[in-house]
């Protein structure tokens, strides 16, 4: 008798997209698309542009005084994001 290597469907796909070169940009979106989630809805309103450079988070904001409030959690964010996506795809955030 033998034994099959059975796998999920999730983990064949993402070995095909690491295979592929195409799993850090598949992360990179879905950190960015859920920035507002994390954020919650009053950030996400002063939200202008979201973007990714250099493992580097850049959110434009509109607001000086929530980019000064956010600056000063951080750490906090860099965290749940990265945990929500399941990787560490940033290693900081920038507001601008």
């Amino acid at each position: 008798m033998f034994r099959r290597d059975v796998k999920t469907i999730k983990d064949l796909v993402m070995q095909n997209l690491r295979a592929n070169g195409l799993e850090t940009p598949l992360l990179q979106k879905r950190l960015i698309d859920v920035w507002p989630k994390v954020a919650g809805p009053s950030v996400a309103r002063f939200t202008r542009d979201v973007y990714i450079y250099n493992q580097v988070l850049v959110v434009h904001l509109t607001s000086p005084v929530l980019r000064v409030e956010l600056g000063m959690r951080r750490q906090t964010y860099i965290d749940k994001l990265n945990h929500y996506v399941g990787a560490t795809v940033i290693t900081d955030i920038r507001f601008n």
